[in-house]
Order: C-alpha cells, then structure tokens, then sequence
C-alpha cells in the first residue's frame, strides 16, 4: 500500500521527535549528575568548613574554662574546659573524614592536630600549676601568651584551609556553569532546527484531524437526520391509528343515524349520539396534546408565570370535571398557608387535567378521586389519589412515554399522551413529579413545583 505524502511527512517527525527527545532526556540525565555532583560537592565544603569551625570553637570553650577556673576560682569552669578536651578528638575525626579524599589540605590538618597538640598541653600544664600553688604565678601568664600565640596560628591555619574550600567550591560551581550553558545551547540549536520539521507534521496531522472531523460530523448530521426522519414517521404513524378509531367510531355512527334512525328508538339514538361525541371529545384532546408536545419538542412551548389564587383555580377546574363526567365525585383538600403564587395557568391546567382524566378514567365510578393542594417551605404540592386499577412496578418508568398505556388499561378509551403532556409541563415549570401505585389498589400522581410568592398580602386561607 503506497503512502500518503502527509503519512511519510508524520512519521518522519514523530521520528525526529523521538531522536530530540531522547536527545534531551540523556542530556537532562547529565545535567541531573552534574547537578547532583555539584550538590555533594558543596555539602563536603559545608561540611569541612563545619567541622573547622567546631574545632576551632571547642578549643575557645577550653580556653575560656581555663581562664576561669585559673583567674576566677570557678570549679564550673573546670568542667566546662574537660568537656571541651573531651569533645576535641572527636571532631578532630570527623574533621580528618571529611578531608580524607583532600590531599591538598592534608599538610595543614597535619599542621593544625600538632598546634592543638601543643596548646591542649598547655592548658593541662596551666590547670596542673593551679592546683599545686593555687595562685596567679608568673608561669601562668607565660602560659597565657603562649596559648594565645598558638591560638593566632591555629586561626590563620583554619582561615586558609576554610578559603581554600571556599575557592574550590566557587571554582567547581563555574565550571558546571559553563558546561551547563554549553548543554543549553546545543539544545536550543538542535531543538530550533528540528522545529520545522514538527511544524510541518503538526500542521498535516492538523490538516488531517480537521477532514476526519468534519466527515465525522457530516455522517453525525446524517444519522441524526435519519433518526429524526424515522421518529417522525413513527409518530405520524402512531398518531394516524390513534386518529383511526374516534374517526371509525364516528363514521359508522353517523352512517347508522342517517340510514335507519327513523325506526330507532329515542334511547338508541342518543347513545349513538353519546359515542359520537365521545369520540369527538377524544379526537379533541388528543389533538390537544398533540399539539403541546409538538410545540415543546421545537422549544416553542414557554413557561408564562401569572398570579394565581391557587384554590379558586383548583376548585373552578374540580367543578368543570364533575359537570362533563359522570364519575361519582371529586374532592378538593388544601393545606398550609396559601398565597397568591406565579405559576403558567395553562400550563398548570394541562397538568391538573390530564391527571384528573386518567384518575377518573381509571376509577370505579363509586370511589372518589382525591385532589390536594399543600404549601410545603418554596414548594407547592399536587397530589391527584384514585382507587382504580393501578400500574405494575416495571411499568411505573414507561408511562411517560409517547402513547404507552399499561397493559391493565383494556378496553379502556385513551390516547397514551395524557402522561407524557404532564411531564412536559412540569419540566417547564422546573418542577417534578412522582408517581406511587399499586395494581388493584391505586394510583397516586405528586407534582411539586417550586414557587414564587406574587403577592403576599394575599391570604387565601385554610381549608
């Protein structure tokens, strides 16, 4: 298979990508050493000039115990100088480890052990003397100046061996400098001319990524139009056979009413009649909720909050169910504080509506259906309770669906859009709804909407 111009051009800069980096790794790899050589370098100096120090300061303590317990009589001055004498040998080991590797620096350790040697003897010979005679002799002051003159030669012994430290590290120090610098540069010249060469890969992996893309979006776009177009059709469909038995039902109505109603009775005529309109009442709340869903679908379907008196609207719909049904009863319960609050009263009405419809559908005609309004904290409560056929647990999740029924439903009339309206409403409301049921027992439907107070001046009571 012969290779695209772009494939040839990407694999040869992932391959001088992969030369710089290893480049650059093996080249930080050798800074890092030198580095960490440097580093160590720096802690031995740190640590000679430590120990110098250490020893020098060890040697002042013994002096200065000395001078006090000569000059002054203080037996804590003893102590203070044979801790001091304690404390010289080792230091004076560790500081000979430090400078084991130092053969520069050895002639002047050596020169420094006897200096201490002498001056430690010294002090001895001066303790020694004061504990024989007890007083201030001229022997003790010979022995003064003498400590004194090695002092000033041990100091100008430690002074050079401390500068001499000093200028190896600095001189180490610039050295990795240098060679750093060096490092530095040749990277930069290697990775400015590699550069056009990544660029150029880049850009036809760019150029390469972007027609994928865009291919993959246009087969996106056309799956979606598929889907859309094969949804559409579905629902179509599914609307046509909803549409096809009010119409069927009318149709042959009709025709029965026009062909023999003359030899009819009155009670046949009107329950002819009664189907008729049934059926038209059907059609009309199906292309109702037709109509609602498919101007939610195309984000037509708005949320316009106005005050509401919550249990006049509640009561006025409750009255208008009861006069076009023949269910038994409905009744109204309302709790909590109520004001007048800004919800969509269309909006509202299709939820209410179509829960109500189901609950009386689905009820014996003996059992009431209970309607209830609750003012819970921001939250008003719906809750819509029948005594009817209820739904199975599987089917809870379902009956939102377009046109899905449960399959206890039977032989009775419905569009399976009732549900799917209401939840669309109460989305738009931002609010959520509930459904708890159990076959045989009942059915009951909880919307919770959150509110705003339109005027809270309004009182609407208790019921």
């Amino acid at each position: 298979m012969k290779r695209s111009p772009e494939r040839k051009w990407l694999m040869m800069g992932l391959g001088v990508t992969s030369l710089v980096m290893g480049w650059i790794s093996w080249m930080a790899y050798q800074s890092s050493e030198r580095l960490l050589e440097s580093t160590n370098k720096s802690q031995q100096t740190h640590e000679i000039i430590k120990n110098l120090i250490n020893v020098y300061a060890t040697m002042s303590i013994a002096e200065s115990g000395r001078r006090g317990y000569v000059f002054l009589a203080d037996q804590k001055e003893l102590y203070r100088y044979q801790a001091a004498i304690r404390e010289l040998d080792p230091e004076l080991k560790a500081l000979q480890e430090s400078l084991s590797d130092r053969s520069d620096q050895l002639s002047r350790l050596k020169a420094l052990k006897q200096l201490l040697n002498q001056r430690v003897s010294l002090l001895q010979q001066s303790i020694q003397l004061y504990q024989t005679e007890a007083k201030i002799t001229p022997r003790q002051v010979q022995i003064t100046e003498q400590s004194i003159k090695l002092r000033d030669k041990i100091q100008l012994i430690i002074a050079a061996m401390q500068q001499t430290e000093e200028l190896s590290l600095e001189q180490w120090v610039t050295q990795s400098r240098i060679r750093i610098r060096q490092e530095l540069g040749i990277s930069l010249l290697v990775l400015v001319s590699s550069f056009g060469i990544l660029a150029i890969a880049a850009f036809l992996l760019y150029h390469q990524f972007m027609k994928r893309q865009q291919a993959e979006v246009l087969q996106a776009k056309l799956v979606n139009e598929k889907e859309g177009s094969e949804a559409k059709l579905k629902f179509f469909s599914m609307v046509s056979h909803e549409f096809r038995t009010p119409l069927s039902v009318i149709l042959a109505s009709s025709q029965l009413l026009s062909q023999g109603s003359h030899t009819w009775s009155e009670e046949r005529k009107s329950k002819t009649l009664q189907r008729i309109q049934s059926s038209a009442k059907l059609m009309t709340r199906l292309l109702t909720d037709i109509l609602t869903l498919t101007r939610a679908e195309a984000g037509k379907l708005d949320c316009h909050p106005e005050a509401l008196d919550l249990e006049a609207f509640c009561l006025n719909l409750v009255e208008e169910k009861q006069m076009s049904t023949a269910h038994s009863s409905i009744h109204f319960f309302s709790s909590g504080q109520l004001y007048s609050v800004s919800l969509d009263a269309n909006l509202l009405y299709s939820i209410l509506n179509n829960l109500l419809e189901n609950a009386m559908k689905y009820s014996p005609l003996d059992q009431p259906v209970l309607l209830t309004l609750t003012l819970e904290l921001e939250t008003v409560i719906f809750q819509v309770k029948d005594r009817g056929i209820g739904v199975n647990l599987e089917e809870q999740q379902k009956i939102y669906e377009l046109f899905y029924r449960g399959k206890n439903a039977g032989a009775i009339a419905g569009t399976g859009l009732g549900l799917a309206v209401v939840k669309k409403c109460v989305e738009l409301h931002h609010g959520k709804i509930v459904v708890d049921s159990e076959v045989g027992q009942g059915t009951t439907f909880t919307v919770q909407i959150p509110l705003t107070v339109a005027d809270p001046s309004v009182n609407l009571g208790k019921h």
